[in-house]
């Protein structure tokens, strides 16, 4: 297992997109991909919760060697049940941390989000759905905590600069 701080973001995705998951990514790293200068240690992505997703994405979180992060010892693997509710399932993965998030902010799931995203291309057969930054400022703004009111100037001012540009 990675530890915090030393997560192989790319490793990670290529696994997703390899096993044809339908997510979206959200969160910080999310922003960094759109310009948003912010640290982040963990991957953050909003799935389809449809059922066929759902064993693609059991599939690909087993060669991840995915397992829940409050007790790794334990060895806690995520089941379809899981993965297809609303939650949050926090995972620690050969590669590092992992958030597989059934919605985000008042409810917002894949279907919804999936419309509000940018493609970017990470490399050669890598592209990922990521949510543009005016969700993602309007889903922080709505949860607002404190970790999200420290990203929220960041966030705006990115989108500021790149609507300019």
């Amino acid at each position: 297992m990675q530890p915090f701080g030393s997560t192989d973001f790319f490793a990670i995705l290529e696994v997703l997109v390899r096993h044809k998951v339908d997510f979206v990514l959200v969160g910080g790293v999310a922003a960094v991909l759109q310009g948003a200068p912010i640290n982040t240690f963990d991957l953050d992505i909003v799935q389809s919760r449809e059922p066929g997703n759902i064993t693609r994405l059991v599939n690909a979180l087993r060669e991840l060697d995915a397992v829940y992060r409050m007790q790794p010892e334990r060895r806690l693997q995520p089941n379809s049940s899981h993965l297809s509710s609303a939650g949050h399932n926090l995972l620690v993965t050969k590669f590092g941390p992992l958030d597989v998030l059934g919605t985000i902010g008042h409810g917002h799931g894949w279907d919804e989000l999936a419309a509000r995203t940018d493609t970017v291309t990470l490399g050669e057969g890598l592209s990922v759905a990521v949510l543009n930054l005016p969700m993602q400022i309007a889903v922080k703004e709505e949860v607002a905590g404190e970790k999200d009111a420290h990203a929220l100037p960041i966030l705006r001012r990115t989108l500021e600069e790149r609507l300019k540009g």
